[in-house]
């Protein structure tokens, strides 16, 4: 039976819940959750220390349908940057606010974290 849209968005608040307190654990201060623009969704904005982190997450069982850091393509990772941007002028930061795009893998049990994941695409 397929899930449907809803039990999709539940399964996905689950695992960047899980993100969350993964990187909670290790010191990040989480600002938002799924923040929405027209110009694309952030999974979870986090500070570390002086630092602002955009970060992607993505849950697969397995990889029979590929690993999860491969879903984060470049048409994603741009979309992700306009999104930042917004973000940047909508809490007003400034252009000198040293920012990161992160992306969190959750395959099966594991969580992988890469930080600085690809770079800044305007």
């Amino acid at each position: 039976m397929a899930k449907t849209g809803n039990q999709n968005r539940r399964l996905g608040m689950g695992y960047e819940q899980q993100a969350a307190d993964f990187l909670e654990a290790r010191g990040y201060q989480i600002l938002h959750r799924n923040f929405y623009s027209r110009y694309g969704e952030i999974d979870l904005v986090a500070r570390q220390e002086k630092t602002l982190v955009f970060l992607e997450v993505k849950y697969r069982k397995s990889e029979a349908g590929g690993h999860p850091l491969e879903a984060v393509d470049r048409r994603k990772q741009r979309r992700i940057c306009k999104a930042a941007v917004y973000y940047c002028l909508h809490y007003g930061y400034g252009e000198y606010m040293p920012c990161r795009f992160d992306v969190i893998g959750i395959l099966g049990e594991e969580i992988i974290h890469v930080e600085d994941a690809f770079p800044f695409q305007g």
